[in-house]
C-alpha cells in the first residue's frame, strides 16, 4: 500500500479520536464545577457608589468572577477560605494614565528621567535598549499590581514602540504579573514638539520619545498603524510641554489645529478606538475637546470656559497632580515649578462643583507609589470617597469597563483589594495595601491583618 492511501485511513481515525475522546473536565466549556471557590471573610466592605460600609461580610468568588455577596452568604463545602480578619475589602483601583515603560527610581540608584525631549545623559532612548526597558516595565507592572491598582491605561510607551503591546499580551497570556492593561503604543507629536528631541546637531538622528506628523495624511498614516500594532488608544499630544510654554502668559504651544484632531477622533473611530489628548489649556485644548477626544490629561491651565465645556461634551479629566509636585520643600521650587502646581490646583478646585468627570492618573515613574495623588486630591478639596469613586467608577467608565470592574458586585470580575484602615477616615490607608485579588487569583496576601 502506498503512503497516499494510506490518507484515508490515517484521517478517519484521527477524526474517530477527535469524536469519542473528550476534553479533560476541565477545559470544557461551561464545566463551572472545576472553577475554584473562594469565600473571603471581610471586617467591613466598602461599597464605593453609596460609600456605605458593611460589616462581617462573606464574598464568595467562582472562578474569575464574584458569585456572592452579603453578611449570610453560605461558603459552600470545599471552598478555600481567606479571613481577611477587620480589614477594609473594596474594589480594585485603576490607574488612567501610567507610563510603565519609563521609570524613575526613589533610592538613588538611576538618574531621574526628562520626559520634557531635553538629550540628557539620563535619556532612556538613548541609554537603555527596548529590552532592557522592558525588563523593568516588568518589575514597574507588578509593584503596581501589589500596591492595589488591578487596571491601568498607559498612555504611550514612550519611543519603546510595540513593547507596552507584548506586555499586556504578557499579563494576559499569565506570563508576568501585573494589572490589567489597556494600551496607546506610540503617542503622535509634531517635528520639533514634545515627543522630539532637541540639543542634537543637524546631522544626528536617533529615535523619538513617539511618533513625529507634520501633514494629515502622517496623522491618518500612524493611526492607523499605531491600531494595527495593538493600540487600544490613540494618544495625541494637542499642546507641547514645559519648554513650550509662554511663561509670561502661561499659554501652551498648540501642536495641532481642530482639523487634524477631528481627523485624529474620526479616524480612530474607525476602528472604535477612543483618543486620549495631552493638552495643558489654551485654544488646543478647547479644540480636542470639540473634536471629541475621550479624555484630557494633564490641564493645569483649563480655564472656566473649558471646563463647561469639558461638562456639556462629556469628556473626562485626568489631572495627574502629582507628577508635577516636587518632593523637595516649597522653598526649593522655581519660579515655574511653583507657578504651575499653583495653576494645577486653581482648575482643580474650580471643576470640582462644576461636575467634571475627574478620573485617576498618576503619571507615575516610581512604580507602586500610586496611592500619593489620592491624598492630593483629598488635600485639594475632594471627600475620601470622591477621590475612591475617581479611582474606580469613574476610571472604569473612562476605560469602557463599569459593566464588569470596579464595584463588589455579583457577576463582575473578582478584581479585590483590602487595607487594615477605613479609607472614608484617611485616605493615606491605601498606601497600605494588605490583600490584592485579580480576577478570582491572589497576588497578594499579607497575613498580619488586623483581628476582628
Amino acid at each position: 500500500m502506498t503512503t497516499r492511501s494510506l490518507w484515508p485511513t490515517i484521517l478517519f481515525f484521527a477524526v474517530a479520536c477527535l469524536v469519542v475522546v473528550p476534553a479533560p473536565a476541565q477545559a470544557q466549556s461551561g464545566s463551572g464545577d472545576a472553577e475554584e471557590l473562594v469565600a473571603l471573610r471581610a471586617g467591613m466592605l466598602l461599597d464605593v457608589e453609596s460609600g456605605e460600609l458593611t460589616r462581617d461580610v462573606v464574598v464568595l468568588v467562582r472562578g474569575e468572577r464574584i458569585e456572592a455577596v452579603g453578611q449570610q452568604v453560605e461558603v459552600p463545602a470545599g471552598a478555600t477560605t481567606i479571613d481577611l480578619g477587620d480589614m477594609v475589602l473594596m474594589p480594585g483601583l485603576f490607574d488612567a494614565h501610567t507610563h510603565v515603560l519609563i521609570r524613575d527610581y526613589p533610592d538613588g540608584k538611576a538618574p531621574s528621567v526628562d520626559r520634557n525631549g531635553i538629550v540628557t545623559l539620563d535619556n532612556p532612548i538613548l541609554n537603555k535598549s527596548v529590552a532592557y526597558r522592558t525588563v523593568e516595565a516588568v518589575n514597574s507592572l507588578r509593584a503596581t499590581l501589589e500596591a492595589g491598582f488591578t487596571t491601568i491605561r498607559d498612555c504611550d510607551s514612550d519611543g519603546a514602540e510595540g513593547a507596552d503591546v507584548a506586555l499586556r499580551q504578557g499579563i494576559e497570556m499569565g506570563l508576568i504579573s501585573g494589572p490589567r492593561m489597556q494600551v496607546a503604543n506610540m503617542g503622535l507629536s509634531i517635528t520639533g514638539g514634545l515627543l522630539d528631541h532637541v540639543g542634537l546637531a543637524h546631522h544626528i538622528d536617533v529615535p523619538k520619545f513617539g511618533v513625529l506628523v507634520d501633514s494629515q495624511a502622517q496623522l491618518v498614516y500612524q493611526i492607523r498603524r499605531q491600531i494595527k500594532y495593538g493600540a487600544d488608544w490613540i494618544k495625541i499630544y494637542a499642546t507641547g510641554t514645559l519648554r513650550h510654554l509662554d511663561q509670561e502668559s502661561m499659554t501652551p504651544l498648540a501642536q495641532f489645529d481642530l482639523e487634524d484632531l477631528e481627523l485624529t477622533v474620526a479616524e480612530a473611530a474607525r476602528f472604535r478606538k477612543p483618543v486620549v489628548a495631552h493638552a495643558y489649556g489654551g485654544e488646543a485644548a478647547k479644540n480636542a475637546i470639540r473634536a471629541g477626544v475621550r479624555s484630557i490629561e494633564h490641564g493645569m491651565m483649563l480655564d472656566d470656559e473649558t471646563l463647561r465645556m469639558m461638562v456639556e461634551h462629556g469628556t473626562f479629566w485626568v489631572p495627574t497632580l502629582s507628577v508635577y509636585i516636587p518632593t523637595s520643600p516649597r522653598e526649593q521650587w522655581d519660579e515655574l515649578t511653583a507657578k504651575i502646581v499653583d495653576l494645577h490646583r486653581d482648575t482643580f478646585q474650580r471643576a470640582l462643583p462644576l461636575g467634571v468627570k475627574i478620573a485617576y492618573g498618576t503619571d507615575t515613574k516610581i512604580h507602586g507609589t500610586n496611592a500619593r495623588e489620592l491624598e492630593i486630591m483629598v488635600e485639594y478639596g475632594m471627600s475620601p470617597l470622591q477621590a475612591i469613586r475617581s479611582a474606580t467608577v469613574v476610571a472604569a467608565e473612562l476605560m469602557g469597563l463599569e459593566n464588569e470592574l470596579a464595584s463588589v458586585t455579583p457577576g463582575k470580575l473578582a478584581d479585590l483589594i483590602a487595607v487594615p484602615a477605613n479609607p472614608l477616615e484617611d485616605i493615606s490607608a491605601l498606601r497600605d495595601v494588605r490583600f490584592v485579588m485579580k480576577g478570582g487569583q491572589v497576588v497578594k496576601f499579607d497575613a498580619d491583618v488586623p483581628e476582628r
